[in-house]
């Protein structure tokens, strides 16, 4: 049976709520900043294990940022803590110029459906739904009805050039397919951020390529942020913006050329 959407994960340490009614949006701070999203002195720990040390990012609204290093660096930690799905040990983190410290835990959760989107590295898409209704997720969760959601969801499957997959499910589709659905999945509502962690580093380098291309062109038409995590240079270069992290510790290596 096809889980309600209530139930639906939408991947580590992101499970959806209740469904919030058309409109009822959370609230953010009105001050005009070029930044929408904002960290500074952010630490995390695990017990007595530092993960990220004294971390300061700005995310300028509609652009791509990448955080290169090597696999224990702290850059996935950190990329939870700046979606609010890990509370920082220490530091301030703003989006629209409001404290996520300053919001309760629905606020957050809402936060996380309404305005970020989020691509993981093995799509963490759902086998029971089709392609077209994983895709459609996020839409239904913010209360739109399902019609339009599904009409919305063809219609980024279209613009990245799989929208004769609609009706197969994940298991019926590869890997490289899979991962673009996730990126649809991640931008069918129009988010502010998307955070993604390792986008293609399960796929091979002509298929990655490809995805990653079509991932932040798409992003950029729609004026929405990213800030992605990679291991590999040749994703971080299609930055525009690249840091590099170790041990914890993060530090700008300028703009991608």
């Amino acid at each position: 049976m096809t889980p309600s959407v209530t139930e639906i994960p939408l991947g580590p340490g992101l499970t959806a709520g209740a469904l919030r009614p058309p409109g009822d949006t959370i609230s953010t701070s009105t001050s005009d900043t070029s930044h929408i999203l904002s960290a500074s002195g952010v630490e995390l720990s695990y017990g007595s294990t530092p993960a990220v040390r004294d971390a300061h990012l700005a995310l300028a609204r509609g652009e791509v940022a990448a955080i290169t290093g090597a696999s224990g660096s702290g850059k996935s930690s950190l990329l939870y803590c700046l979606a609010g799905v890990l509370p920082p040990s220490r530091g301030r983190i703003s989006f629209e110029g409001q404290a996520y410290a300053d919001l309760d835990d629905e606020e957050i959760s809402a936060l996380r459906r309404e305005r970020f989107g989020f691509v993981f590295q093995y799509g963490e898409l759902l086998p029971e739904l089709t392609i077209e209704e994983n895709t459609a997720l996020p839409l239904r969760l913010a209360g739109q009805r399902k019609r339009p959601a599904l009409t919305a969801a063809a219609e980024v499957l279209d613009r990245l050039g799989i929208a004769d997959l609609r009706e197969r499910r994940p298991s019926q589709v590869s890997g490289g397919q899979n991962q673009r659905v996730a990126v649809a999945r991640a931008l069918v509502h129009k988010p502010a951020v998307v955070f993604a962690d390792e986008p293609t580093g399960a796929l091979d380098s002509a298929n990655a390529g490809a995805v990653l291309k079509e991932f932040l062109d798409l992003a950029r038409s729609q004026g929405t942020a990213v800030l992605l995590v990679t291991h590999d240079a040749t994703v971080a270069a299609r930055a525009d913006s690249r840091y590099t992290m170790a041990d914890g510790v993060l530090a700008p290596i300028g703009a991608a050329g």
